[in-house]
């Protein structure tokens, strides 16, 4: 178990040059936290997505500094440059909502500069996936991160497809106009299990809705809902019990094989039924 240091930073004191990755506010400027602020108002350039949005931000924190857009199509020599700057400099990496990386652009600038041997910090913060969870009211003990899913309908059952025996809550971000197709899109790939919309998180209108994934895209067919968007899907439902087919089927294809002891075992083990039982019944179908 990990021991958490209290110490905090003077701050009069100077900070060490290279990247720092800052969580700022989802929607609520009074979460950005002092630290956050602190570096924002030290760092000689800003990381930015779209500075229209991180310039109300940087009022709100103090800070004058300059910034520079950062984005996905920013290209391959203007990071090489941010690079640069941190060997001499502070570069703070700035996302226009919540956590940097989480769904934004700005990895490959962490792995460049590492690779680059510069110093990166990550300071911790607010990030919609992990607070839309807590207010789900669905499993919290293991869960996968989804981002958005694609636009087309074949790649987006795909990805559906690839998750849906996995036994952890899913966590997806999604866009109003979008959101009614992809819940039903979700029911199909996944089944028709519980999940919350959260939206707006922080702000004056926060909302969660909860129910199943089918109710959920019927209630915003018609009224696609504003602002930022997260949908929880809870875990699958316990598999429903081997059958004797189900058995018997499993054992003809596994003593063609392996043998008999053996293939009761695989079985066994796959289906979570006796070995003993299955040996008698496997030799009966052999027989």
């Amino acid at each position: 178990m990990e021991t958490a240091s209290h110490e905090s930073a003077s701050t009069d004191s100077p900070l060490e040059p290279g990247l720092y990755i800052v969580a700022g506010p989802i929607g609520n400027l009074a979460d950005l936290s002092p630290r956050a602020a602190e570096i924002l108002r030290k760092a000689d350039v800003v990381a930015v997505e779209d500075t229209r949005v991180s310039a109300k931000l940087l009022r709100a924190a103090g800070s004058d500094r300059p910034m520079v857009p950062y984005h996905d199509h920013s290209n391959d020599t203007l990071r090489q440059r941010l690079i640069d700057r941190m060997a001499r400099e502070v570069v703070a990496l700035l996302s226009d909502a919540g956590t940097p990386l989480i769904s934004d652009p700005g990895y490959k600038l962490v792995r460049d500069a590492r690779a680059a041997g510069r110093f990166v910090t990550s300071l911790p913060g607010p990030s919609a996936a992990i607070v839309a969870l807590t207010l789900s009211g669905l499993p919290t003990d293991r869960f996968l991160f989804m981002g958005f899913l694609p636009s087309k309908a074949k790649a987006r059952g795909d990805t559906l497809a690839e998750v849906a025996a996995l036994r952890a809550t899913l966590i997806f971000y999604e866009s109003g106009p979008r959101l009614s197709d992809s819940l039903a899109a979700m029911a199909d790939g996944l089944g028709d299990r519980e999940a919350a919309v959260v939206r707006e998180i922080s702000k004056r209108f926060e909302e969660t809705v909860t129910g199943t994934l089918a109710e959920l895209s019927q209630r915003y067919a018609d009224s696609p809902p504003k602002g930022e968007i997260v949908v929880i899907v809870g875990p699958p439902g316990e598999a429903p019990p081997a059958t004797q087919d189900d058995a018997d089927a499993a054992l003809i294809e596994a003593m063609a094989r392996l043998p008999v002891s053996k293939a009761a075992g695989e079985v066994a083990k796959a289906l979570g039924l006796d070995r003993r039982e299955l040996y008698a019944r496997a030799m009966v179908l052999k027989g």
